[in-house]
């Protein structure tokens, strides 16, 4: 583009130094811009940035047509930011204002501030003469006092009344842009934006579950079902898959859920269904838990019409909860109070694999209650081990848990810091996959990164609960582990932001902005 063919109002694609092409318009420049020194020759004009709200004089050489170069440029950055711009220009061309000015762009080389002046007062006399004629009357001083308590841009937003926060302006003379505010349109629309940031990316819909799909693994795995009666507790992101497949595989399944909703698709695929946990106890031979953290595996087991109730000598309990080994220990000396059998098996696995059958189920506590569940165990998953006396089990899960949330944070910081750079995410998951650090786990969640919508397959709250809990450990065993306490302050704080429901890869929210 050259000088005579930037109008205000032109829709552009401007580059500062350092930082990729970005959306915008040829503007006015508001009174706070300040005025750059350019070489003999060279021109430069005021570009409003979409999606970050800021202005900057960039010259003109490195100002490109919009609709001319699109395609070209959408294909260089596919950061959050970039593609907020890029919806926001998107917008403004489907409804543009509806009185735009069409006249030549101010340029730095040639236009001094009582130039601007000038030209400010013919595009108001086009709108509203009497005004200008008004205007006229002042004196200069006047004149100048007025122009300053007004916007300086008509897209811009209406001063407030209020006395302004001082802003920071760069003026690095080596640089051909100057931009206030903000050092770059890139970070400039995040920071804006940074408290409702949780409010724009909504947690997509989980998938109805369908009960009576039997998968391949399971067919393979030609399971003979036990003749026991097994109980199920909690229909979660987890138990379903679990109940799915136990059913699928021709086990007697009786199941209760704190929404009994839930137990519809399961009563129709033939389980039975039970009012209270206490009535799964005591219909079953083996009674399931798999429910949300600690506190409700207890409430579970001692609350009213709970496990205890109906436990007797010859039940069995197993709990699935991630709990600590402390939690564990207290929940087998009451259910071994009670003449029953007592089987923590902890799960690794995401939804994806609870729904083919393919977990890792690590056990610990009573050997007879873990060959009778064998039936189960090899329909939930595809490998089973008995570690020894009860919580050696949760022990394992929390070492495992604590390696998978600081993995999955370091993913997400690494992708953050490969956006910021301006790499595209896309070639950093391409390159990650055919090096040693890949892995299916890793590359899933950078893959849920990359698409920005973080459907839930293992909850963000439930890694966090882990991390909590894998530190209590340490604290008790005077074990330091400074990399997992910065990892779970980064879940925390993704927590607070509202991503708690969304999957583990959603702690990339909290790297990034």
């Amino acid at each position: 583009m050259s000088e005579t063919a930037l109008k205000l109002g032109d829709l552009v694609w401007a580059k500062m130094k350092g930082f990729s092409p970005w959306p915008g318009k040829i503007a006015n420049p508001p009174k706070d811009l300040k005025r750059i020194s350019k070489p003999s020759g060279k021109t430069a004009s005021c570009v409003f940035f979409f999606g970050t709200d800021n202005f900057a004089w960039i010259e003109d050489f490195n100002i490109k047509p919009y609709h001319e170069y699109k395609e070209q440029f959408t294909k260089a950055c596919k950061s959050r930011a970039f593609l907020d711009a890029c919806q926001a220009i998107e917008k403004h061309i489907v409804n543009p204002p509806k009185e735009e000015e069409q006249v030549q762009a101010v340029t730095d080389d040639a236009k001094s501030d009582e130039d601007f002046d000038k030209l400010k007062d013919e595009a108001k006399e086009k709108d509203s003469p009497k005004k200008v004629k008004r205007e006229v009357k002042r004196t200069p001083k006047e004149r100048k006092r007025r122009t300053s308590d007004e916007s300086g841009s008509d897209s811009g937003p209406t001063p407030s009344r209020k006395k302004p926060r001082s802003n920071t302006t760069i003026d690095n003379s080596s640089d051909t842009s100057v931009i206030t505010n903000h050092t770059s349109p890139r970070k400039s629309g995040l920071v804006s934006r940074i408290l409702d940031q949780p409010a724009t990316i909504q947690r997509p819909d989980t998938p109805p579950l369908d009960v009576e799909r039997v998968t391949q693994t399971l067919k393979e795995k030609n399971v003979q079902p036990s003749t026991l009666k097994f109980g199920f507790l909690g229909l979660g992101i987890m138990g379903s898959g679990m109940v799915k497949n136990l059913l699928n595989s021709g086990h007697k399944v009786i199941v209760w859920n704190r929404t009994t909703e839930k137990c519809q698709d399961f009563v129709k695929a033939g389980a039975e269904e039970a009012l209270t946990p206490s009535d799964v106890i005591s219909a079953a031979d083996i009674t399931f838990s798999c429910v949300s953290d600690p506190q409700v595996a207890k409430d579970m087991v001692f609350g009213n019409c709970g496990v205890l109730q109906e436990m007797s000598a010859d039940k069995g309990f197993v709990e699935m909860t991630g709990i600590d080994a402390e939690t564990s220990q207290d929940i087998a000396e009451a259910i071994t109070g009670k003449g029953g059998r007592y089987l923590e098996a902890q799960i690794q696995g995401s939804k994806v694999q609870a729904e083919e059958g393919i977990l890792v189920i690590l056990a610990a506590g009573d050997r007879s209650l873990f060959d009778d569940c064998q039936s189960c165990f090899q329909a939930m998953g595809k490998n089973s081990f008995f570690l020894g006396e009860v919580g050696s089990a949760s022990k394992m899960n929390l070492v495992l848990q604590l390696m998978m949330g600081v993995a999955v944070a370091g993913v997400a910081e690494g992708m953050a810091l490969a956006d910021r750079a301006g790499l595209q995410q896309r070639d950093v998951l391409e390159i990650f996959e055919l090096t040693t650090l890949s892995c299916p786990l890793l590359l899933e969640k950078g893959k849920a990164i990359l698409e920005g919508a973080f459907p839930t397959n293992l909850p963000l709250q439930h890694m966090q609960k882990d991390l909590k809990l894998s530190l209590s450990m340490g604290d008790q065993l005077e074990q330091p582990l400074p990399v997992s306490a910065a990892a779970n302050e980064v879940y925390k704080h993704a927590k607070r932001l509202g991503y708690a429901d969304h999957d583990v890869s959603a702690v990339y929210i909290r790297a990034r902005f």
